[in-house]
């Protein structure tokens, strides 16, 4: 093992490894539930943001910007913890989730499971009831 592996596996300094486009992968947990309620991306100054405000902030690579989770919806998250893995190419955070994670008005963005049809996968929804219209929060 190499002294730079060694410091960010066994060290104590959060040192982020960012991908080729300034991301790094983040899981956010309900901290009550342990249920998994979406995987986001965060760039440097979303992971600084989350970190100095305890709220959760995200960059969108579809809309190519910054967001705070709920700004426009009210679905908040209030972060109680933030682990980073074993080589910082992941952050998890384990949140207090106010209404919806999910855009699509659901608790969690993980509402199908994959199922095998015939040998085909299918998806089919569980957990899918939706607790807000999208149409309605998110005025185009």
């Amino acid at each position: 093992m190499s002294a730079h592996s060694h410091d960010i596996e066994e060290g104590l300094d959060f040192r982020p490894k960012f991908d080729a486009a300034g991301l790094v992968t983040v899981v956010a947990t309900d901290a009550a539930t342990g249920d998994l309620l979406m995987v986001a991306h965060m760039n440097d100054e979303a992971l600084r943001k989350t970190i100095a405000t305890g709220e959760a902030w995200y960059f969108s690579r579809s809309r190519n910007a910054l967001w705070r989770k709920g700004e426009s919806s009210g679905q908040t998250q209030r972060v109680v913890e933030m682990r980073t893995d074993c080589d910082q190419d992941a952050v998890w955070i384990r949140v207090e989730q106010v209404g919806a994670a999910c855009h699509t008005g659901r608790r969690s963005c993980f509402y199908r499971k994959v199922e095998p049809q015939g040998g085909i996968a299918k998806l089919v929804f569980v957990d899918a009831e939706r607790l807000f219209d999208p149409d309605k929060v998110y005025k185009k």
